[in-house]
């Protein structure tokens, strides 16, 4: 329940993040990195994916994602449809991946050692989906910077999570 629960959470945000990256009206805005800005919004999408690709991808579902941390920060200049198809491509990745992550296994270890310390798969997870939206909300951010303002793309909808159902009124 809980790996499913992660996961949806995941995907409605990658959704999310797919429909920001559409929001940029060219492909030059997402890359633009403005004063006192460390990072543009197409570094952070590509960091984003980078990070689940590897952690959830090749640690969990033994894809043999090969991550470059580096180039996620420094490549520059890709194409807005790029940046979707890649949010779309770890999307797959994590739903396939973390529709065989089940009961026991959320409680053991992460196979990787993290800055020195072990942690349980499950607190990783939640740990992922928190370091996803996080990024999400700085990409909102240095759109709306770059672009001169712009409204939401409805990220965060309490109405794409798993267990949501409607209410009859």
């Amino acid at each position: 329940m809980l790996a499913a629960s992660i996961a949806a959470i995941l995907a409605r945000d990658l959704r999310a993040l797919s429909r920001e990256i559409e929001a940029y009206p060219d492909d030059e805005l997402p890359w633009r990195v403005p004063p006192g800005i460390a990072n543009s919004g197409g570094n952070l999408v590509l960091h984003v994916c980078g990070n689940l690709q590897y952690l959830v991808g090749a640690q969990l579902g033994a894809t043999g994602f090969v991550r470059d941390r580096d180039a996620e920060f420094t490549q520059r200049a890709v194409a807005r449809q790029e940046l979707v198809a890649r949010v779309q491509a770890t999307s797959a990745v994590v739903e396939r991946t973390l529709a065989g992550v089940i009961g026991e296994r959320l409680a053991e270890d992460f196979p990787l050692v993290l800055n020195g310390r072990r942690v349980r798969t499950d607190d990783f997870l939640v740990h992922l989906a928190t370091h996803l939206a996080y990024h999400l909300g700085q990409v909102d951010y240095h759109r709306r910077l770059v672009c001169g303002g712009g409204g939401p793309v409805g990220a965060m909808l309490v109405a794409e999570l798993a267990s949501a159902r409607a209410v009859p009124a």
